[in-house]
Formats: structure tokens, sequence, C-alpha cells
């Protein structure tokens, strides 16, 4: 055998070996193998192919399945309120001169109609009961309830509630409608899908598909409310609000309350009321006509509210997340219980808490009468404080300044204060950035710039001192202060009772 035919049989025993490798190794022939390789590989594409469209139609019917459950349980309000009107008057001559404003400031009321969305929540006996918004409904002189077939009924305000904006209708019928299955909006995570139902524009029975965007988002303009929203990219407009967000279970799991639309239509920026925020109050306006919340009695501050300079850095809080103490009312559960001026609210029953609003609605969601913990970081070390809640006024009369101690937001001399104040470098010390009106410390003469310099003879230099001073208890029913305004030092006697 040449040398060329040795290499020859050597590349075609390498390549017999190869290919016959998988039989010596499995014990079986090649033929067998490939045909049931060749068996599995049809049988998996067979199934790929089969299982992938009735995978897309089973979503398809889910949605129809949501769609048919839940457009029945939303239900179109059409409300009309009376609102105040300028009366106009002829124009004359005189007008030219005389800067006379048209109608002499007279007004007329006039009907305005208005619509919205409802969901209904609630049945006992032919009475059903429509939980919708505040905005809504909440100053309707009358209420038409539409629902998806067209019929309607006579509607009535039960209650209503600005803070949550939140209101509930209801309306009488012998039909057996169907009623809402309210889920648990705790348990909802970014990314999960949700469908919006309500009557956009008048078109009734509108649904919307869309995730769930954000939790836990804050009211416009950082107003405090005693909720708060879910943000989600389903399609909402004008008609939506008090309609159903539901999830992928049909279950509703929020209210449609509000959009970000800085061009007047949906950009998928909505906002839903979580629905755990209102279950208690449909029982409570049955009940009671009105929503009631739990009452601390503290003023608080946080620093998205209003600039305060070395506030949090005097107190040892910097990089803490809470609500900072910066007044109590007088005989408040917060004033029975001990909690002081500079306490920063740090968790509630066990839920961490980071700003003003979380602990409005921690707070404002117990019942009255309730024994709720509370951990504060006073002067720099944590404490665990009990206080039983009250009512809080439906009215807000609580929150009148008079009853508040002392009724000052105070900050650290900044160098504009001492630019505007010829206060020398270096000088360091407590200034008052705001007295609030009728406040103790607003009768006692206290206003806005005065630099605190003792109290009851102790030395402010801090925002520490400050609390630490106030704070002390004594005998007495005052505290004096020594105060320098525009470089003149006086004394100050504050009031904490009458």
């Amino acid at each position: 055998m040449n040398n060329r035919s040795g290499r020859t049989m050597m590349v075609i025993l390498a390549v017999v070996t190869f290919v016959f490798a998988p039989s010596l190794l499995f014990g079986q022939p090649r033929a067998e193998r490939t045909e049931k390789a060749r068996n599995v590989a049809q049988n998996a594409a067979a199934a790929q192919s089969t299982q992938v469209p009735e995978s897309i139609e089973d979503i398809q019917y889910s949605f129809r399945e949501i769609a048919k459950r839940v457009i029945p349980e939303v239900v179109e309000l059409d409300v009309t309120e009376i609102v105040k009107q300028p009366v106009a008057r002829m124009q004359s001559p005189f007008d030219y001169f005389f800067s006379t404003p048209n109608g002499n400031g007279q007004t007329r009321e006039v009907p305005q109609s208005g619509l919205g969305s409802g969901i209904i929540v609630k049945k006992a006996g032919d009475k059903y009961y429509v939980l919708t918004n505040n905005h809504v409904a909440g100053t309707a002189t009358t209420i038409t309830v539409r629902l998806s077939d067209q019929r309607e009924y006579k509607g009535t305000l039960v209650g209503k509630d600005a803070r949550r904006d939140i209101a509930l209708v209801a309306f009488d019928s012998r039909e057996n409608l169907p009623v809402a299955d309210l889920g648990d909006s705790d348990r909802l995570d970014v990314g999960d899908l949700v469908l919006a139902v309500g009557n956009p524009f008048g078109f009734a029975s509108s649904i919307t598909m869309g995730i769930v965007s954000a939790l836990g988002r804050q009211s416009p303009s950082n107003q405090t409310t005693f909720t708060d929203y879910i943000q989600t990219d389903a399609a909402i407009n004008q008609g939506n609000s008090g309609g159903a967000l539901v999830n992928i279970k049909g279950q509703v799991i929020g209210m449609n309350t509000w959009i970000a639309a800085p061009t007047g239509g949906n950009v998928g920026l909505g906002f839903a009321i979580p629905i755990n925020n209102a279950k208690q109050a449909i029982d409570q306006f049955i009940n009671k006509g009105e929503v009631e919340y739990g009452w601390l009695g503290v003023s608080l501050w946080d620093e998205s509210i209003v600039e305060l300079p070395g506030v949090t850095k005097d107190l040892k809080l910097e990089n803490v997340k809470g609500a900072l103490v910066i007044n109590v009312f007088k005989g408040s559960p917060a004033d029975r219980a001990g909690i002081l001026l500079g306490d920063m609210i740090v968790a509630v029953n066990g839920q961490e808490v980071k700003n003003v609003s979380q602990v409005t609605m921690a707070v404002g969601g117990q019942p009255a009468g309730k024994s709720v913990e509370f951990e504060v970081i006073r002067y720099g070390e944590r404490k665990t404080i009990q206080a039983k809640l009250a009512a809080r006024d439906s009215k807000d009369e609580v929150a009148a300044s008079k009853n508040m101690w002392p009724g000052l937001y105070v900050m650290r001399i900044t160098d504009e204060y001492r630019k505007d104040n010829e206060v020398p470098d270096g000088v360091e010390g407590v200034v008052i950035a705001a007295a609030l009106d009728e406040s103790p410390a607003s009768v006692a003469g206290l206003k806005a710039y005065d630099m605190i310099k003792q109290i009851n003879g102790k030395d402010v230099k801090s925002v520490m001192d400050y609390y630490k001073a106030i704070n002390e208890k004594g005998k007495t029913t005052f505290q004096i202060l020594r105060v320098d305004r525009n470089g003149k030092g006086t004394e100050v006697t504050i009031g904490l009772s009458k």
C-alpha cells in the first residue's frame, strides 16, 4: 500500500469511527436512533405549532371574558350641579371713564352638566351602591346612573370625602345587577397588566389596557392627601374618573381619578386610587354618612414641603427619611402621649414612613380610639411611643392655629439672613422662618426674621438647642424667649395654655 492509499484509508476509518461512534456508545443502530430523533423533532415542532396559536387565543379570550365581566359593573354618572357665574350687563359710555366691573359683582346660579364613571361595589336588598370620585358627584344636585345596557336610575349621594376624593352614590333596582369583585391593591407590583374601564368623553363602556407603571405616587403639586396613587399607562381621559382599574382576574384594584396631561388628553400618565384605600370608606359612608380619620394632633414637615436650612443637620437627621414634628396641638393625642417638638417620625405600627404624606395616610387610615405605635428619633436616639388616636374633625377645625404650640417654623441663620439684617459673619443661631397667624407665638408678637437668642435663660445656638429648650418641662405654663429684631433685643412670653 502506497503512502497516498494509506492516508486515504486513515481518513475513511476516521470518518467511519465518527459516524458510528454514537451507536457504539449508546448500544443501538444509527438508523434506529436517527428515526427516533426525527420523531422527537417532529413531535416538538408539532407541539410548538399548536401551542403558540392556542396561547395567543387564550390571551385574547381571557381579555374578552374580563371585558364581559367588568363592563356591566362600571356605570356612567351624568350629574348636574349649580355653579355661580358673574352677571354680565350692557356696556355703557360710563364704563370708559369708571372701572366698574360688569355686573357690579353680582352672580347668578346656573346648572352645569358633568360626566363621570362609577363602580357598583355593594348591594343591600334593592339598593345598590356606586363608588366614584368626590369631584364627579360630591357637589351634584341631580345624579343619573346609566348602566352599560343604557338602563337609567335616579341616584342619590350617600357620602363624600374631599380628602381622599371619593364619594358613594346609591340607586334602587329590583333587578339582579352585577357587583364588582374588589381585589387587594397591596398585592400589585410594577409591570402588572391592568385594564381601565369607564366612559371617556361620553364613549360609554370603554376599556383600555396597560401596565402598572409605578406605585405610591403622591398627589399633584405635593398636596397632602389621605391616599397615594397607582400610576398606569392604560389610556385614561375625561369621563374615566370614578371608573375601575382591574387586574387580569377582573378584580377592581383601583379607581381611576386623575391624569397628568400637558396637552389636555391622555399621554400615558394616569393615576388611580388603590381600592384598599377606599374599602373602609364604603361601609363608613353607609353607616355614618362620612369617613372617619384617625387624628394625632401634630404639624409635620419634610424637606419636600419647604426648605428649612440647618434643621436636619442640627438634629442629626441627615439622610433620615420621615416627618418632623414642628408643632403639637394642645390636649391632642400626641400631646398626651409625650410626642415632642423635633421628633422625627420614622415608622407607624412598625411600617416605615418616609415623608409627611405617608405619615398622614398611616394615621388617617386608623380608627379613632386605636392605640398606635410611633417610632421616632429624638435628639439622635430612637424611641417608641404609644398614642391613642382621636377622630379628626370633619371640618378641620382641629387645625386652628390658636391650638397649635408654639406655632413656629425655625431654621439656622443663613448668609441671606445675615445680609438682609446686617448680622456679622460668624454669628450662629436660630431664626424664625414663619409664625402662624393666631398661634401662641404670633399672639405673643413673634414674627419671621426674629432671631432667637435664649429660651428660659438657656442659649440657643442651633436648632437642637431650640427644641431641647422649648421642650423642657416646668411648673409654669409659659416660655420666655429673648429675641433679636433688627439688632435690638427683647423678651417675649408665650403662653402654653389659656
